[in-house]
């Protein structure tokens, strides 16, 4: 049986002013699932998600998420809704604290009254922040500050779970661990989509993905499928 869509996307233009950046994006997310965007810096993975998340706003095309369009809203709307942006830089408040940077993910009403919960689950996925609670966001390592990113984007109890480069600048085993947390996080139930340059390990943990190019989808398939695929490995793997 088919799991039901939580997000699609049908003919999306978006850009920056005078540049248009998507150029008819169309996929779609089921729920459960992590799908990742692949494609080279510039080719409208990040402007899709901001798309999506309402930072930047749609030109044309529509936006539904659980069936309900979304592509009119303002982000906050979009947010409390059920949709988490974790941006590429992790945009934290260096200084806060660990906990207020956390804080400031519960955004709804649903997600203020369950503060309390969400934070141990954020400590359990990530035991260093909770040894680190009380500390200034900005003097934690970058492995750190990305657990505190993600952790504050699953403190609104979303249903759509957005990483933008979540390993970007860390070291390996920082990086693996980080995977390792996407998976446990999408096995909780929430729904994925990333964005990520290291797309071997991408592809590895993706259900499916959209090779995205000057803005447009050129190619689709399962995550595996696509890892073996001759013009994805030449483009993007180096192989």
């Amino acid at each position: 049986m088919r799991r039901m869509k939580v997000l699609d996307l049908s003919g999306v233009t978006a850009g920056y002013g005078d540049v248009q950046v998507l150029w008819g994006i169309t996929l779609s997310i089921d729920e459960g699932e992590i799908v990742t965007l692949v494609g080279a810096n510039g080719a409208g993975k990040t402007t899709t998600l901001k798309t999506v998340s309402g930072v930047v706003a749609a030109t044309g095309g529509q936006i539904l998420f659980d069936g309900q369009r979304i592509d009119r809203l303002p982000s906050h709307q979009i947010a409390i809704r059920g949709i988490s942006h974790v941006p590429e830089g992790r945009r934290l408040f260096p200084l806060m604290t660990v906990r207020e940077n956390l804080a400031l993910g519960t955004a709804s009403r649903e997600a203020r009254s369950n503060r309390g919960a969400s934070l141990e689950h954020v400590f359990s996925l990530f035991p260093k922040l909770k040894e680190r609670e009380a500390q200034m966001a900005g003097t934690l390592s970058g492995g750190e500050q990305q657990m505190v990113a993600i952790g504050r984007g699953l403190m609104a109890r979303p249903r759509l779970l957005m990483l933008d480069e979540p390993s970007l600048g860390l070291a390996p085993i920082v990086a693996r661990e980080m995977f390792e947390i996407i998976r446990e996080v999408n096995r909780e139930g929430i729904t994925v989509l990333l964005v990520e340059q290291n797309v071997q390990q991408s592809l590895k943990i993706a259900n499916r993905a959209f090779v995205i190019e000057n803005g447009r989808v050129v190619l689709e398939g399962g995550g595996e499928e696509l890892l073996d695929d001759k013009r994805v490995r030449e483009a993007y793997l180096g192989s």
